[in-house]
């Protein structure tokens, strides 16, 4: 039924991407305050005198919160709705953020990134479950490519904007500088946005039914029970969990490690790293917009497997690939060029990975992709790790590129069993 106050119109509204800019411009602020420090660390490292085993710690204190809070985060956006979640994520994890720049030295900063993590959990189940509500299924990919385009544009805006700060203030002021975004975003966030789209008044008839009619029909209120036991013994979703493991994986070593191995390992100018650090993301920003077309334009052709798992398979093998040639090429240039052309072909199977959780999902699509994002950011808790002992115990920067390809292979397989029909609440599957 739709609201008396929603105006008849044949024409829709389209009152559904002012959601969109809002979800895109959270993804920018999210990536800008998540990459603030790698950029910073070398400044942070000498001010501290941290170890690279100290360094990965730091970076992984985040990761690991993150991983922890990420169903619970995503829960409360099932149960309350978005707003509510999102506007409690954004104003905790900018109150970090402006922490960070307190910082006293190694401790703190593991307690004050790990809080930080905690608070931003969450952050994208809820943005996916924004998308769910307020756009038809057709829509669905390419919004969500819209939230990871916006993921790109901060992460490539982060490295040159702090680099240039640096040049002028202390670290410190970058980081509380940052905060401030935050809290601006939440404040028209919690202005414009409903969870209902029929409760809102800039939507009328025709743009409702538009979003409604490719709602799945198990799309219920947000009171009903949870079937915890039926969801965790889904093999569905436990495939989907370390497929993203995979993901995580090899996506932070660009969230942390990036600007620290391009200025000290291959001898880049600072002037030099704030733009080849920045590449990666650039790439990745036009392979985000082209992975949501391409698994949204196979998925009309009906073919829901090919066009989640096959481009997922796609883009882990071939990143896999470019990954390997990494290190043993001599030009630092050309080394640069293929580390975005790794991100490119990873970062192309974002929407797909997203969408399937909204297949499976449905109603329980925040508590999905919040376990995705949990068990994936377990392995963006290694990663860190594992490159700062390779680097600092093993000496060595080519390893860890080598254990990354690996990764992504044993991820292919995970991509190939995933049933995108069957739903994470059903115990048999729908034929494909």
């Amino acid at each position: 039924m739709t609201s008396p106050n929603i105006p008849p119109s044949t024409i829709p509204t389209r009152a559904r991407f002012t959601v969109l800019w809002l979800i895109f411009s959270l993804a920018v602020i999210t990536y800008l305050d998540r990459l603030c420090i790698s950029a910073a660390m070398p400044k942070i490292a000498a001010e501290f005198g941290l170890s690279k085993q100290q360094q990965g710690w730091i970076f992984s204190a985040f990761t690991f919160a993150y991983a922890v809070f990420e169903v619970p985060s995503g829960w409360l956006g099932d149960r309350f709705g978005a707003r509510l979640a999102l506007r409690r994520i954004v104003i905790w994890w900018s109150a970090f953020t402006a922490l960070t720049g307190a910082a006293i030295g190694y401790g703190s900063l593991l307690v004050i990134r790990f809080l930080f993590g905690a608070g931003e959990a969450g952050a994208f189940p809820n943005i996916a479950k924004s998308v769910s509500r307020w756009f038809p299924a057709s829509e669905q990919g390419r919004a969500l490519s819209a939230s990871f385009i916006g993921l790109a544009v901060g992460s490539a805006m982060t490295a040159p904007i702090v680099l240039t700060l640096l040049e002028h203030q202390n670290w410190r002021w970058a980081f509380v500088e940052f905060g401030v975004l935050g809290v601006l975003w939440c404040l028209a966030w919690n202005r414009w946005y409903k969870d209902s789209p029929e409760q809102h008044p800039a939507i009328n008839a025709a743009e409702l039914n538009l979003i409604q009619g490719e709602r799945a029909s198990d799309d219920a209120s947000h009171s009903q029970p949870i079937p915890w036991r039926t969801m965790l013994k889904s093999a569905n979703l436990h495939l989907i969990g370390i497929m993203y493991f995979a993901y995580a994986y090899g996506l932070y070593f660009y969230i942390t490690w990036l600007p620290t191995y391009l200025s000290e390992h291959r001898g880049f100018s600072l002037s030099s790293t704030k733009w080849l650090a920045a590449l990666p993301w650039v790439v990745s920003g036009i392979s985000f917009a082209f992975g949501g077309w391409l698994t949204d334009r196979i998925a009309r052709t009906g073919n829901l497997k090919l066009a989640r798992c096959g481009v997922g398979a796609v883009g882990f093998t071939a990143s896999a690939i470019v990954l390997t040639a990494v290190p043993q090429v001599k030009s630092n240039l050309i080394a640069a060029l293929l580390l975005a052309l790794a991100l490119g072909m990873q970062t192309m199977t974002i929407s797909a990975a997203w969408s399937v959780c909204l297949d499976v999902g449905r109603r329980y699509a925040g508590i999905v992709t919040g376990f995705m994002n949990s068990v994936g950011n377990l392995g963006g808790t290694v990663a860190p790790i594992v490159f700062g002992y390779a680097v600092g115990k093993l000496g060595s920067w080519s390893l860890p590129f080598y254990i990354m390809a690996g990764v992504f292979i044993l991820g292919v397989p995970m991509w190939l069993m995933i049933d995108p029909h069957r739903s994470v609440v059903e115990e048999s599957s729908a034929s494909v």
